[in-house]
């Protein structure tokens, strides 16, 4: 795989004669020409029913500045352009990306776009109100928490994933797919599951299902830093059957709180208590909050949230 490097398309491309031939020899095979999409961990949207649903989603205003990430060809940002005031495009297939440039190439649109060729987990990202996203596979969870964590926040995401990955961004406390990933998600955002895509919809066909999500951050967010609760969620949901008192002695998670604690101590000027029982400490916090027997799989984000306060009551930090 190529290294991705960051920076704004402007040339136009002349495809050569072996990539000419590529395109011949692929075509017949049902893959899409001239592009080996799978090795980004792409797949093409061909539908245009499913691609017209997705920008209809968004509910993208006339002012709107859009961000897309996997642009692919076209399909989905030929769309986006009809509605929205400007589209920046994150693209890390030059390949691609010179295809969408010839597709706006002397048309109004483009004025409208701006395709940026790199890596979207590096990428300087603009303003955007809006994001909407075909994702390529790799790097699902890296774009969710870097939109999230992106300022000024969006206003909406609209982001396509593998089902699976979809299913437990919106899961619940006390169903299979409730985990880290859906506490820390649903700590930030608002998450509904809007549309399933099925694998003929795109070229070539991944392996596997795709769901849509819409995803709009909390604005103002939490007053909580990131690295603390998935601090937590980390132990908690290392085993999320377990009881919340069993993983916190697991092995190593006592002289880390420990270790996290006497900086803290250090850098609030408090004195370090002689002999000082970790552990015990530890347990007094999960009996007081009733939830030394309670187990990961059951806790909502609120209740993550009061653990994380009390263990902040007495200089326990995650992070």
């Amino acid at each position: 795989m190529p290294r991705a490097t960051t920076d704004k398309f402007s040339r136009a491309h002349q495809p050569s004669a072996k990539a000419s031939s590529s395109k011949a020899s692929s075509s017949s095979s049902g893959r899409t020409p001239i592009f080996k999409t799978e090795q980004f961990g792409q797949h093409i949207l061909k539908n245009p029913l499913v691609a017209q649903g997705i920008v209809d989603k968004a509910n993208i205003k006339p002012t709107d500045q859009v961000l897309e990430v996997g642009p692919g060809t076209g399909n989905l940002t030929m769309r986006i352009l009809e509605k929205a005031k400007h589209v920046t495009a994150v693209e890390f297939d030059p390949r691609m990306a010179a295809e969408l440039t010839k597709r706006v190439q002397g048309k109004p649109e483009q004025r409208k776009l701006e395709i940026i060729i790199g890596d979207f987990v590096k990428a300087e990202l603009p303003y955007f109100d809006v994001c909407i996203s075909n994702t390529p596979y790799q790097i699902s969870s890296p774009l969710i928490f870097r939109l999230l964590s992106h300022r000024p926040l969006p206003r909406v995401c609209i982001l396509m994933f593998q089902r699976e990955f979809a299913l437990r961004l919106v899961a619940r406390p006390s169903t299979e797919l409730w985990s880290r990933l859906s506490a820390n998600v649903q700590l930030y955002a608002k998450v509904d599951h809007i549309m399933n895509v099925g694998k003929n919809n795109f070229r070539p066909a991944p392996m596997v299902e795709s769901s849509v999500v819409r995803v709009v951050p909390k604005d103002p967010p939490p007053p909580v830093k990131f690295e603390e609760f998935d601090g937590l969620t980390r132990i908690l949901f290392s085993r999320r059957n377990k009881t919340v008192h069993g993983n916190f002695m697991a092995s190593g998670v006592i002289d880390m709180l420990e270790k996290n604690w006497r900086t803290w101590c250090a850098e609030t000027d408090q004195m370090v208590e002689d002999n000082v029982n970790m552990k015990v400490k530890i347990e007094q916090v999960l009996e007081s909050t009733g939830n030394s027997e309670n187990r990961a799989a059951k806790m909502d984000v609120d209740d993550l949230l009061k653990l994380l306060s009390a263990f902040h009551d007495i200089g326990v930090h995650f992070a």
